[in-house]
């Protein structure tokens, strides 16, 4: 398995669908009606960790499944996937779905903040532990829902990126290098997915901030940027939101997709095609896409930044070490926080290094998924860190 390509191992493996009922839950964890499990290791010595994510089948959501069944293979582990869409009520009853079916852990993309008090109190009841990806609880936002974390014997931490600083990036790439010419984009519109997502907000706080330094520094060239319009996660509202804009601003010149797992970013582009205006607006966003080198080959896209889908796969170890005893889990402390860099890519040259290293083949082989369930949590973190193009392609020259 070390050799194995990311595309072989789907193959083998498969994606476990959306909607999965609570039967069939069961069935794939290995069945635990009575709702609670021992906090560890089962009772066959197997461990079981459930994921909960917005989509399993979209461009990332696919790619963050895919990378914790390869390393769940490699540990021994047994899992299962909810597919949630980012709705509320479906975030919380996901954590209960996954307890009900006896996993000793989870990982989870939640929507908002206020979600995670449901979730924790799900998980200390049941004595699962909770380990988020591409998310981290405000303790500034959410103070409340910051101290449930805290003190909980069961949430075991945090693995996500610096939103506000990939904000301000892809504002300043715009702002330099955008537009029809390519001299800058002046006449921004920015889409978002769900009102109040903590995510969301972060990045909003980056591409505010990046054009308030802009303009600071431009008072006779100066740019605008519209207030969000949502799309949700679908790729039908997308393209809905992206009409909108092309018909309500006439001078619009840039199209900022803040993310919403790949499918409104289709949504939107494809709109753009629709209207003639592929390379006159120049997009940007935070999902890389499957034809994401065509699209920057063809102005479909301008440039993008993209986690590189570990986020999981580190949220799904730190779960895997609580679950087994390795990691320590206690409550009076908040718990682990590890922060990945953003890739970005502005051409179809970078998206086929990206490509090579994080897509055909995993960026982690199965010796070094067990490394990682070995290592620390210090380790970890300077593991997480060092993680980029460059690292994959030292690693496995």
């Amino acid at each position: 398995m070390g050799n194995l390509s990311r595309r072989d191992f789907l193959k083998l493996s498969g994606v476990t669908g959306a909607g999965l009922g609570a039967s069939a839950l069961l069935a794939a964890c290995g069945g635990n009606s009575g709702g609670s499990s021992s906090g560890g290791a089962a009772s066959d010595g197997k461990v079981k960790i459930g994921i909960s994510i917005w989509s399993s089948t979209d461009a990332l959501g696919s790619l963050s499944v895919d990378i914790c069944k390869k390393a769940a293979k490699v540990l021994g582990v047994e899992t299962t996937t909810v597919d949630q869409g980012h709705v509320s009520e479906q975030v919380t009853a996901s954590a209960e779905t996954l307890a009900a079916a006896g996993c000793n852990g989870i990982i989870i993309c939640n929507s908002a903040d206020s979600e995670m008090t449901s979730v924790i109190n799900t998980c200390n009841q049941n004595e699962m532990y909770v380990t988020q990806f591409y998310r981290i609880i405000s303790e500034k936002a959410s103070p409340d829902v910051y101290d449930v974390a805290k003190n909980s014997k069961f949430y075991v931490g945090a693995v996500h990126e610096d939103e506000v600083l990939n904000g301000k990036t892809l504002m300043g790439l715009l702002l330099e290098k955008g537009g029809p010419n390519k001299t800058g984009a002046r006449h921004i519109c920015l889409e978002g997915w769900t009102v109040g997502d903590a995510t969301f907000q972060l990045r909003w706080e980056g591409y505010k901030a990046g054009l308030d330094e802009w303009n600071a520094a431009h008072p006779s060239d100066q740019a605008t940027m519209t207030e969000p319009v949502y799309a949700n996660t679908s790729s039908a509202e997308g393209a809905k939101v992206t009409e909108q804009f092309v018909n309500t601003y006439p001078d619009m010149d840039a199209l900022i997709v803040a993310g919403g797992g790949g499918d409104p970013l289709v949504g939107s582009i494809g709109q753009l095609k629709n209207m003639g205006k592929t390379g006159q607006i120049s997009v940007v966003s935070t999902d890389f896409l499957p034809d994401l080198a065509e699209q920057l080959k063809s102005g479909g896209m301008f440039a993008e930044s993209g986690g590189h889908f570990c986020d999981p796969l580190y949220a799904f170890i730190l779960t895997y070490q609580a679950c087994t005893g390795k990691l320590k889990v206690e409550s009076g402390s908040f718990g682990k926080e590890i922060k990945f860099p953003y890739v970005y890519v502005s051409s179809s040259e970078e998206y086929a290094e990206y490509e090579k290293y994080f897509v055909n083949d995993a960026p982690y082989n199965d010796d070094e998924i067990k490394g990682l369930a070995e290592d620390d949590f210090d380790k970890l973190s300077k593991a997480a860190e060092a993680l980029s193009i460059e690292d994959v392609k030292k690693r496995h020259a």
